[in-house]
């Protein structure tokens, strides 16, 4: 699984997150307010997985590793939050 939660409680994303992932980070993302997600080793994201962290509005550690996500989705996300 490429999502996991820290002790701290930040979510962390790896590698490629499947839509198989978008269920587990659903669960923490909803586990409460004032998420922070780490997606520094995230290469790629499935468009479920981008979709949750749009709606969710939690606040991105990154940049992401993934060019794509790096160029295109991160800005996007960032757009989002405001």
């Amino acid at each position: 699984m490429s999502v996991s939660q820290l002790e701290d409680g930040t979510i962390v994303l790896e590698g490629v997150c499947p839509i198989e992932d978008a269920e587990p980070l659903l669960r923490l993302l909803s586990s409460g307010p004032g998420a922070v997600v780490d997606w520094r080793e995230c290469d790629g994201a499935h468009t479920a997985i981008v979709q949750l962290l749009m709606a969710s509005g939690a606040r991105l550690q990154g940049p992401p590793r993934g060019r794509f996500l790096d160029r295109f989705v991160g800005p996007a996300l960032r757009g989002s939050q405001t």
